[in-house]
């Protein structure tokens, strides 16, 4: 280990070999955290003799599991038995281990929340998908945050149907034997809070637990953590209050900020040597980030001095903007470079004007592998197999190729199964006889079909497997002539899904694994594009966590955009915040910063003030100057507060043009909302 103990920094070093007391590592942006975990885990191996078995590592993305697993592998050759997951991974290791304490057979499959919506969709076939996903994510939020449908959920949706519709999702879902995201760690936080003797048994087995990226944990992680932690283990986090910005998906800052107050004798070290940006950069992303009053607080250095200052840019509109960023490319680097927003939607003005000037880009949160039709089709295909009660999974394929089976032979044949005890195979051989002759004998021959390649199963390996179910129920020539038609791919997706099959056992086992890997991934199996040629990244911010370029563009610094509201909420501001210091920190040379005085939004032209995030960076550490010190100008842009006389106080929730002309449309305090020509009314802009 000398060798590689020799390559940490003071700091470093000392988190790596500390001991005792829980350990928590506050780990800035470009400091080595990943160094930092994958050493301490061989340091412990190699050095204090720990079992590889008894230690339990958990981060947040399979890849990153991947990647710790193999540096640790290469610092340690003893390290093989360390288990590396994330926590929905590591949820379905226990979950499988102890599913008659949670109710469930070994082999139940997980819903993503496109299954949530079929599930909820099925329960409530008068309401719309679209009226029904809002559900699903509050169902989502709701056990992120511990919360079961007996619970109050006010804080979840005031909607006043919510708790009746959580209670009837869950109450189906456990009854056709599948689990959802969210109850991969509640379930497994309730087994071990009530069978204290596998509480016992995991306390034992992983007697040192380590988190990374632990400012993304969700309040249903925390309480996890708190029961896999006995007496004696040894626990260590590593994370980053200024990074946690993952709110919309329920991560809690307060997990890190509060973790020396949950466990007693905490030790905090600090990471502030920086590795990746110039000292110029640093100093920028600070400043921003000094605002903001939830954080633990620390201060990144770096040992490139100077370096050149960020440029902060001006514009018309958002077609300046792409043009602005274009001749920027022109300067080269543009492999190297980034052009971050906030929104997915802000990338279609980069996107034409590149594709007219024959700029090459890549987007960054396209469609994925998983999400794509043929692959769900195909999953959909292989969950059924694993779980024949699996009632999403057989609504979507069983008319798709398209059999002669509508909704009223799916219903004739859920209500043979329903209540039964049955699964949907025998329900379906029960139900074909009511069926009309050509019905019954397309349902028998789907059900045929099943057992056939069920028959298979464990008699040739997974990619063989895989092929002859994509075979045998028609998914390869239905798609075949979708490619024909259209010109797509979606058989060479198929390859790619049955190739990806080749580490897994051809077993019941091992189908179950490989389904489970790429429902717990998504991004697994992305579609890889041709890198041959050096292209400009568009991404939004929240993507770029994780990444790093010479080049960085912040794009759309407007106030009302980013961040989205003026009045917002402390905590949201400060999320936002630490949004934007992410973003900066992306730079590791260069930073440009545009903000634009008017932009088109839904096909309506607005105006807008500079985000007030650009007033907090010093103007010395900006080329051309900044905002720093300066009151922010005086207009009717969205979200600023205005008075009239007859109506009182109020906010511009809206700017228009209509052909010269600006209109200023404002929403009262009283609720009435009216629209004004500023020049012809008697509005009062509120200090």
């Amino acid at each position: 280990m000398e060798e590689y103990l020799s390559q940490l920094n003071e700091m470093q070093l000392e988190a790596v070999m500390h001991e005792g007391s829980p350990l928590l590592i506050l780990a800035g942006a470009g400091s080595g955290k990943t160094r930092v975990i994958t050493t301490k885990i061989a340091y412990l191996i190699e050095e204090k003799k720990a079992d590889p078995y008894s230690i339990l590592a958990v981060t947040f993305t399979n890849k990153a599991a991947g990647e710790m697993y193999e540096r640790v592998l290469r610092m340690s050759p003893h390290s093989k038995g360390v288990m590396i997951r994330t926590f929905h991974s590591f949820g379905a290791w226990l979950l499988r281990r102890n599913t008659h304490c949670a109710g469930l057979s070994s082999n139940f499959t997980i819903y993503d929340e496109e299954d949530m919506v079929t599930l909820l969709h099925g329960l409530y076939p008068d309401r719309t998908r679209s009226e029904l996903k809002p559900y699903a994510g509050w169902i989502s939020r709701a056990k992120d945050y511990g919360l079961h449908y007996q619970d109050d959920l006010y804080s979840i949706s005031s909607h006043e149907d919510f708790p009746e519709v959580y209670e009837s999702y869950q109450k189906k879902l456990e009854q056709i034997g599948s689990v959802d995201f969210g109850d991969l760690i509640l379930k497994c936080v309730n087994i071990l809070a009530n069978y204290p003797e596998v509480k016992d048994r995991i306390q034992q087995r992983f007697s040192t637990i380590l988190v990374d990226e632990y400012q993304d944990s969700n309040v249903a992680q925390f309480e996890l953590l708190k029961q896999l932690k006995g007496d004696d283990s040894y626990l260590c986090v590593v994370g980053d209050d200024d990074q946690s910005i993952y709110r919309f998906r329920g991560a809690e800052v307060q997990n890190i900020i509060d973790f020396p107050n949950y466990f007693e004798g905490t030790t905090i070290v600090r990471l502030e040597q920086n590795y990746r940006s110039s000292e110029n950069i640093l100093a920028i992303a600070s400043a921003v980030v000094d605002h903001n009053t939830g954080r633990l607080g620390k201060t990144l250095w770096t040992d490139k001095k100077g370096g050149r200052k960020g440029i902060l840019k001006i514009l018309e509109d958002q077609n300046q903007e792409a043009e602005y960023c274009a001749s920027v490319l022109m300067e080269g680097d543009i492999g190297e470079t980034a052009i971050l927003y906030r929104t997915n939607a802000q990338s279609l003005s980069f996107e034409s004007l590149f594709i007219r000037q024959g700029i090459p880009y890549r987007v960054v949160g396209a469609l994925r592998f998983y999400e794509r039709e043929e692959i769900k089709d195909a999953l959909a295909l292989l969950s059924f197999l694993i779980n024949p009660r699996d009632e999403i999974a057989f609504k979507r394929m069983i008319n798709k190729p398209a059999r002669g089976l509508g909704k009223k032979s799916v219903s004739a044949i859920l209500e043979h199964q329903d209540g039964t005890g049955k699964d949907l195979v025998e329900a379906g051989y029960a139900a074909a006889h009511l069926l009309s002759s050509k019905g019954g004998k397309a349902l028998k021959g789907f059900m045929d079909t099943v057992r056939a390649t069920l028959d298979l199963l464990g008699r040739i390996d997974l990619p063989a497997f895989i092929e002859r179910v994509v075979t045998d129920f028609g998914l390869i020539e239905y798609h075949q002539k979708q490619d024909e038609v259209a010109g797509t791919q979606k058989i060479l997706n198929l390859e790619e899904l049955i190739n990806a099959a080749a580490d897994y056992p051809g077993n019941l086992e091992g189908l179950t694994l490989f389904v489970e890997h790429l429902e717990l991934d998504r991004a697994q199996l992305a579609g890889q594009e041709d890198d041959r040629r050096e292209r400009v990244t568009l991404i939004t911010m929240h993507n770029t966590k994780g990444l790093e370029f010479k080049r960085v563009i912040i794009t759309g610094l407007e106030e009302g955009l980013f961040p989205s509201l003026r009045d917002g909420m402390d905590e949201d501001i400060e999320e936002e915040r630490r949004i934007f210091y992410v973003s900066i920190t992306r730079a590791k040379e260069e930073l440009y910063l545009t903000s634009c005085r008017r932009r088109r939004i839904w096909g309506r032209t607005m105006s807008f003030q500079p985000s007030r995030f650009l007033y907090e960076i010093p103007s010395d550490l900006l080329e051309s100057g900044g905002f720093s010190g300066e009151s922010r100008e005086r207009d009717f842009s969205r979200g600023v507060r205005v008075f009239h006389e007859e109506y009182g106080p109020g906010v511009v929730y809206n700017v228009e043009y209509q052909e010269t002309e600006e209109v200023v449309f404002v929403r009262f305090d009283t609720g009435f909302a009216a629209r004004f020509i500023p020049r012809f009314s008697p509005l009062t802009v509120l200090g």
